[in-house]
């Protein structure tokens, strides 16, 4: 069975930037990723993901502009069970309003090659960059 999870990869415009937000696990290994967490009974992935960016990040939706149209769905093997990740990506309206929750010990933003780096896993660098590219060609 897979276990499923949702996130959103938000994003920021600064100075003429786009930056990623990552946050950094309260567990080893303390990887970076967006927020992101399982799918509960009853939920789809579009409520986990909203459901779980304000838990993690202290972001609603209302917070958000969300590309709907710009998702992508990861897969992979956690803890030898095969796990996907749906994330759609999402512009933060005011790139002051992050804070944690006590999953995560820390959090930045990143421009992409940044991001591609500290994120770690080559699936996460290829949504980085394939959101990178929606966003410079819907500009």
């Amino acid at each position: 069975m897979v276990v499923k999870a949702a996130g959103l990869v938000i994003y920021r415009k600064l100075a003429g930037k786009i930056e990623f937000l990552l946050l950094q696990a309260s567990y080893p290994p303390h990887h970076w990723t967006p927020p992101k967490g399982h799918v509960d009974p009853g939920e789809d992935e579009w409520q986990a993901a909203i459901r779980e960016t304000k838990e993690e990040a202290n972001i609603n939706k209302e917070q958000l502009t969300i590309h709907e149209d710009c998702h992508e769905t990861l897969y992979y093997e956690a803890k030898g069970k095969p796990k996907s990740v749906k994330y759609w990506l999402a512009l933060l309206n005011n790139p002051d309003d992050v804070s944690l929750s006590h999953e995560h010990q820390n959090w930045k933003w990143c421009e992409l090659e940044d991001a591609v780096k500290i994120a770690d896993y080559a699936e996460m660098g290829s949504l980085l960059r394939k959101f990178s590219g929606f966003l410079n060609t819907s500009r």
